[in-house]
């Protein structure tokens, strides 16, 4: 696993003071040369654009603002957060169950395209616009059967899931919108599947995508060109070394492009989690370490109510230990040596686990546990005010 750099780890020894410490470190320097990278590398059809549900923090989003197409929401809340701050960017809404209201304000507040999830929202979508006088661009999200697919351990369709139109429902969608010219269907949206680790499974994922809309213009004699793939690529949290082959993937999309006559098509990607998660850093300072049945627990300051990512995908999580060397206490300093040790917070359920079973050198009370790859999905999904602790410090590292 790759050492974090030494700003960052400079960054979270100049934040403790007197109070143990809990923060979140986002090296936004490294993020904008990902995300160059990210965008230089794709083919000159293809446009990528944010999730925005994976990190909202405004920091991240003037961060990437410059390199990225535009963001993509999926609620009322981050639409008008991304207005805010970028009226002129182009902005994207799916999401399963949005409200009148939510519509309504894509329609003000000029989203390029809505993701339609059902026939359902399609019908409140035209009657919104009709009443309105406008017309609404839309692409319908398809669920589409995997057939032998390799699957990964977030499936999002090919499936019985709430997500996305059933196939077997799109010619009815197909003749309705014919019938209301409020509504101008531009393409489709898929997103099948979530945390992809391998590049080859994800390429051959949209050779079928590729090859699926271009029947349906056929079938249905449709006069459309623009593919949202979604996103999905993973980070690998069990073995960091092991991270989804990017330069594969970019090199095997262009031939792909090439060899399934897709340049003339729009192709969008919506990356979320790929993108931000390797600039963040979960810190917490160590309180107690304790034994209990044979085994070693590290408490720190903080826990899964501010990092959720460990629970919420299953997983014992890498962190670094950062010795400290102040103690200002007059009885001998605990800690433990060549052993294996669990991770846990300060919340009252065994529930709050961040690491289990994690070999260290060495680690004592007071000294720092640094969780990378917690860019995303981290601080956004957690339930931070469980017990009403002190939320975390947030630091961005500009240059």
């Amino acid at each position: 696993m790759k050492e974090p750099s030494t700003r960052v780890t400079e960054a979270a020894r100049r934040a403790c003071n007197d109070e143990p410490l809990c923060a979140y470190i986002y090296d936004l320097a490294s993020l904008d040369r990902h995300a160059a990278g990210l965008a230089a590398s794709l083919p000159d059809n293809c446009e990528l654009f944010y999730a925005v549900k994976a990190n909202s923090d405004l920091p991240i989003l003037q961060t990437l603002a410059p390199h990225v197409h535009g963001f993509e929401v999926a609620s009322g809340g981050e639409l008008a957060w991304v207005r805010a701050h970028f009226p002129d960017a182009p902005v994207i809404f799916g999401g399963p169950g949005k409200l009148d209201t939510e519509l309504a304000a894509a329609l003000e507040l000029g989203v390029e395209l809505l993701h339609v999830e059902s026939l359902g929202e399609l019908r409140r979508l035209a009657w919104l616009a009709w009443r309105a006088d406008r017309q609404v661009d839309v692409l319908l999200r398809i669920n589409l059967p995997l057939d032998d697919m390799p699957v990964t351990t977030l499936t999002m369709g090919g499936q019985a899931t709430p997500f996305g139109i059933d196939v077997g429902q799109l010619p009815e969608c197909l003749i309705w919108l014919a019938q209301h010219p409020e509504v101008r269907l531009h393409g489709f949206h898929f997103h099948l599947m979530s945390h992809q680790l391998d590049a080859r499974a994800h390429l051959i994922l949209l050779e079928r995508y590729f090859r699926q809309v271009r029947q349906w213009n056929e079938q249905f004699g449709l006069a459309i060109n623009h593919i949202n793939v979604g996103g999905g690529i993973g980070i690998n949290y069990r073995e960091p070394d092991r991270q989804f082959d990017w330069p594969a993937f970019s090199s095997g999309l262009a031939a792909l492009v090439k060899s399934e006559s897709m340049a003339d098509w729009r192709i969008r990607f919506e990356l979320g989690r790929y993108m931000t998660a390797a600039c963040g850093y979960y810190v917490m300072q160590v309180l107690d370490i304790k034994q209990c049945f044979g085994r070693y627990f590290v408490v720190g300051r903080g826990g899964t109510h501010h990092f959720r990512t460990p629970y919420a995908q299953g997983h014992s999580h890498p962190f670094f230990v950062l010795p400290q060397e102040h103690w200002p206490y007059p009885f001998p300093r605990p800690g433990v040596e060549q052993t294996q040790v669990t991770v846990v917070g300060q919340l009252c359920t065994p529930k709050d686990v961040l690491a289990s079973n994690a070999s260290v050198e060495r680690v004592r009370v007071g000294d720092l546990l640094l969780f990378p790859y917690a860019g995303a999905y981290a601080w956004h999904i957690s339930h931070h005010d469980f017990l009403r602790h002190p939320h975390p410090q947030h630091l961005y590292l500009f240059s």
